[in-house]
């Protein structure tokens, strides 16, 4: 059963509205709504044009195109950046630029991937002890390279 998810578009950006390339892609295409500049080594919020209604138990990952990452080093700051489903803004890409050079974006670019997940319902329960595992506490690196 499909989730419905009812979308919005900026005025005069119907052309940027979220599409899969492929059949069986897991991620639609974010585009940018603006020209902009991301210098190397910097940061920058970009918009999309895009506004969501997901329904509850539903979350918008934001997750970084592996070209821009693999050629360029550009991608995600924030990856995944979370979208709630109680969110009604914008969704923005928050880019950073790993590479040796400024990056130019252009008006309608794919700079990021759209992925929906639904989320189970989760109790948390107080507990006073907690099971034993062979790893334990062991975080950070303790499982060596």
């Amino acid at each position: 059963m499909a989730i419905r998810v009812k979308f919005k578009m900026a005025p005069g950006c119907d052309d940027l509205r979220p599409h899969k390339q492929h059949l069986g892609d897991s991620g639609f295409d974010l585009h940018s709504r603006t020209d902009a500049v991301l210098p190397a080594g910097g940061f920058l919020a970009v918009p999309t044009g895009l506004f969501l209604e997901m329904p509850l138990n539903c979350e918008g990952q934001v997750r970084p195109r592996s070209g821009l990452a693999a050629r360029l080093g550009i991608t995600v700051l924030n990856t995944p950046g979370t979208i709630d489903s109680a969110y009604r803004g914008e969704v923005q890409v928050i880019l950073i630029n790993h590479g040796q050079n400024e990056y130019r974006i252009k008006r309608g670019d794919r700079i990021a991937q759209l992925v929906l997940q639904t989320l189970p319902e989760i109790d948390f329960v107080a507990a006073e002890l907690l099971s034993e595992t062979e790893r334990g506490s062991g975080g950070f690196g303790s499982t060596g390279r």
